[in-house]
């Protein structure tokens, strides 16, 4: 039961890093396209390219909950946890590793994209599995979280069209 488990998280790590990595050119092919940008780096900032990892995996998330949250009701839970923390986890690394070099490497934020990508579907496996008690919040909430996916998924929509002045959201 794992082994399937494992060979769909596999896939989502492919998944996601292959269609994460296209969506970095997706905006400038499709022309600048308005809605194209809603969903793919517009800009070379921090919180655009969070979208790489974001939308392929929330993507990938409606098809693998579909598949085995009967099998696994964890999963619910676990996936849009995963989702958060892969997200969030690349400004994390980003900042922490180009303040204590005081400068910022192509190939290290590539790096960054994947190793996030790793983590997220890390947290996704691991937290199906474990939360297999009766009752548990996670199991009873998973809710929370997913409403947690959508207002970030909203956030992306509106901080695209309207960057606040914040680091976080300027390029370079």
């Amino acid at each position: 039961m794992q082994k399937k488990l494992l060979c769909y998280t596999i896939a989502g790590i492919v998944f996601t890093s292959i269609l994460g990595t296209l969506a970095h050119f997706i905006y400038e092919w499709s022309n600048e396209n308005f809605l194209v940008g809603l969903f793919t780096p517009v800009s070379e900032s921090t919180w655009e390219h969070m979208k790489l990892l974001f939308f392929p995996m929330l993507l990938y998330g409606v098809f693998i909950c579909a598949r085995l949250a009967r099998e696994y009701p964890c999963l619910t839970y676990a996936y849009p946890l995963g989702i958060l923390v892969g997200t969030f986890a690349i400004p994390a690394l980003f900042y922490t590793y180009s303040g204590i070099l005081g400068t910022t490497y192509t190939p290290i934020d590539i790096l960054i994209f994947y190793i996030s990508v790793v983590l997220a579907f890390s947290i996704v496996y691991v937290g199906t599995l474990r939360c297999q008690q009766k009752g548990s919040f996670v199991q009873k909430s998973p809710f929370f979280f997913w409403l947690l996916v959508f207002v970030l998924a909203i956030s992306f929509m509106i901080f695209t069209i309207h960057p606040p002045s914040l680091g976080i959201f300027q390029v370079g």
